[in-house]
C-alpha cells in the first residue's frame, strides 16, 4: 500500500481534502465524509487509490467505515491528522517559512486588536493558563498545550473570527516545532514570564510595548 510516488500524492491529496472538509463544513466528530466516488472526483484519483487511502487513514484512526453506511470523522483534535498534515506541508522549506511568517503576522494583529477588544475573562483566562504552565515546569513536563492555549486566547479575544480561524490551523502544524523549542533548557520558564509581559501589555492598552513584546517571544520561540 502506498508503493509508488503516485500513490502518496493521492494520500496526501485526501489528508488535506479531509482537513478542508472539517474545518470549511464545521464537521463534528461522527459526521460523515463525503464517499470514495465523491473523492475520486474532486481529486482526480481512481477509486482504488482513494479507498487503498482510505483504508490508511482509518489505522491511523482518523476516520470509521460503517458497512452501509459510510465513511466518519473521529475526534481529529485528539488523534494524528495535525501530525500527519504537518508532516507532508512542513517537509517543503518554503511552505514552512510562509508558515512561520504568517503565524507571526496574525499574531501580532490579535495583540494589537486584543489591546482594544480583551475583556476581563479572557485576562482570567490568560492567568488561569499561566498558573497551570507554571505548575508543569515545577514537575519537569513541558507546557505545550498551555502555550498554544495562551496564544489561543489572545486570538481570540481579538473578537476577529477569521483571524482566529486562520490562526488555528496554522499553530495546528508547527506543533512539533514549539514542543522542541520549549524543550530548550530554560525556555518554558522564560516563555511563560514572556507571557506575562504580554498579557499586562493587552492588560494596560499599551500596543507598542504589546507588540514589541510578542515579537520578542516569537523571536525567543525560534517561530
Amino acid at each position: 500500500m502506498l508503493d509508488s510516488a503516485q500513490d502518496r500524492k493521492v494520500y496526501e491529496g485526501i489528508l488535506l481534502e479531509i482537513h478542508e472538509l472539517v474545518q470549511k463544513r464545521n464537521l463534528r466528530p461522527g459526521d460523515k465524509l463525503p464517499s470514495e466516488r465523491e473523492l475520486s472526483e474532486q481529486l482526480g484519483a481512481g477509486r482504488s487509490s482513494v479507498r487503498e487511502a482510505l483504508r490508511a487513514l482509518e489505522l491511523l484512526g482518523l476516520i470509521e467505515t460503517r458497512r452501509g453506511e459510510g465513511t466518519f470523522l473521529k475526534h481529529y483534535r485528539h488523534n494524528r491528522l495535525i501530525d500527519i498534515l504537518g508532516f507532508f506541508l512542513l517537509r517543503d522549506a518554503k511552505t514552512k517559512k510562509d508558515i512561520v511568517e504568517m503565524r507571526k503576522i496574525l499574531e501580532l494583529e490579535a495583540v494589537r486588536l486584543a489591546c482594544r477588544r480583551a475583556s476581563s475573562k479572557h485576562f482570567e483566562e490568560m492567568e488561569r493558563i499561566l498558573s497551570a504552565a507554571a505548575e508543569r515546569v515545577e514537575k519537569g513536563e513541558v507546557p505545550t498545550e498551555e502555550d498554544y492555549l495562551f496564544h489561543r486566547v489572545i486570538c481570540r479575544s481579538s473578537r476577529n473570527s477569521i483571524l482566529h480561524r486562520i490562526w488555528v490551523p496554522l499553530v495546528e502544524y508547527s506543533q512539533s516545532t514549539r514542543s522542541e523549542s520549549l524543550s530548550r533548557e530554560g525556555r518554558a520558564r522564560n516563555a511563560i514570564e514572556e507571557h506575562r509581559q504580554i498579557m499586562e501589555a493587552i492588560r494596560s492598552g499599551d500596543e507598542e510595548t504589546a507588540i514589541a513584546r510578542m515579537r520578542e517571544h516569537l523571536e525567543n520561540s525560534k517561530l
